[in-house]
């Protein structure tokens, strides 16, 4: 078999298969940390409320202090460079900008206007909320470019104010949302269904390996999914709200046995743009016992690093199918200042899901386990184990 290979912007192409590299940094709530700043804890879940701000030129992004993947976009002609939060839990695209002078801003690849030759505009506004402060843009029109897969007169939210915590230790310079229109705001269409609708896809599908261990080489993948990236077969499993990528989860178990949680059903929304896993926060109590977890006055929950080969599998039933998360995989280890101290990546979120069901959020704790897959043609999501 003849493979094309072309290299594009760090991507390979290989037969339809667009790679996107990923780099993994330290959260913006890592990186402040380690400088002595503790930002308060925010509800993950407060992301995903979509419906307060529906057709308004407003959105919410609540946990980006937690985000970690990012990659490389161009805009404009000539192309400018950015690296991007690729989030399955958004749907519009931002970047910093010249027309933006604050401190976060500064620290930041701007992107210029006036330097590109199809760039456009309206004059229409945006408003991001933020726990810590809100972001203000403007939405301009350009030619955005994603690994050489090119898509003309695509809306773009160019950042005019932001707060310098936690923005100015992000860093990516923007944010490319990969869910469903429906929760874009001011009516952007979303990069990836622009280049579904001018058929610049083999197939309507992207995927994500998240590497593990601190290691880089994490991809996203657009057209098709790399049979190099998981083992084992793909287990699908359908879109309840065609919004975000959520998915109904039929059972919770600790160790293989079977709990109360989610027996009358649970929502989990797949979302790339969160680092830790989160759990309703009426069961949170229930799973921090069963791992032995204490509370630190800093709000984390925290083991004995000694312990961590002990503690149980927490496995997720999903479409008939348990997916075991290991401890490896929910357990962050630290050292500072020559200590060793462990913490557990669960958190609570105490929002339920549009459907009034317990929400969980899948985010990088549990996706770094599993090659997910994100199907538009069939809303659907599927997970393999990760290779």
């Amino acid at each position: 078999m003849k493979f094309l290979i072309v290299v594009l912007l760090g991507a390979v192409l290989v037969e339809g298969l667009v790679r996107v590299p990923l780099t993994k940094h330290k959260s913006m709530r890592e990186a402040l940390r380690e400088k002595g700043v503790e930002m308060p804890y925010q509800d993950p879940a407060t992301k995903y409320m979509a419906d307060e701000f529906a057709g308004s030129n407003s959105m919410y992004i609540n946990n980006y202090a937690d985000s970690t993947y990012y990659g490389a976009v161009s805009i404009g002609t000539p192309p400018q460079t950015f690296q991007v939060l690729f989030d399955t839990g958004s749907s519009n695209l931002w970047v910093d900008s010249a027309l933006c002078n604050t401190q976060a801003c500064s620290v930041h690849t701007k992107f210029y206007p006036q330097q590109s030759s199809t760039y456009s505009h309206n004059g229409q506004t945006v408003y991001i909320p933020y726990g810590a402060g809100s972001l203000y843009g403007v939405f301009g029109y350009d030619t955005v470019s994603v690994a050489g897969i090119v898509v003309p007169h695509q809306e773009i939210g160019l950042s005019t104010s932001e707060p310098t915590q936690p923005f100015a230790s992000a860093k990516f310079d923007g944010i490319l949302g990969l869910a469903y229109p429906r929760i874009s705001s001011g009516g952007e269409t979303p990069v990836f269904d622009n280049m579904m609708s001018d058929n610049l896809l083999q197939s309507n599908i992207f995927a994500f390996y998240l590497s593990r261990g601190g290691a880089q080489g994490s991809e996203l993948t657009l057209g098709d999914v790399d049979n190099n990236r998981y083992q084992g077969s793909i287990y699908w499993t359908p879109v309840t709200s065609e919004s975000y990528w959520q998915i109904g989860i039929q059972g919770f178990q600790i160790n293989g046995r079977s709990t109360g949680v989610c027996s009358q059903g649970c929502q989990a929304i797949v979302d790339t743009g969160t680092s830790t896993l989160t759990a309703p926060g009426h069961y949170i109590g229930e799973i921090m016992q069963s791992i032995g977890a204490q509370r630190s006055q800093y709000g984390q929950y925290m083991v004995a690093c000694s312990s961590v080969n002990n503690l149980p599998t927490l496995s997720f039933v999903i479409s008939g199918v348990a997916l075991p998360l290991p401890p490896s995989a929910y357990i962050a280890q630290h050292y500072q200042n020559g200590y060793q101290y462990c913490s557990v990546n669960i958190g609570p979120t105490y929002l339920p899901s549009q459907s009034g069901q317990p929400l969980w959020i899948f985010g990088d704790v549990f996706l770094r386990e599993y090659y997910s897959v994100y199907d538009r043609t069939n809303n659907r999501v599927g997970f393999a184990t990760a290779a």
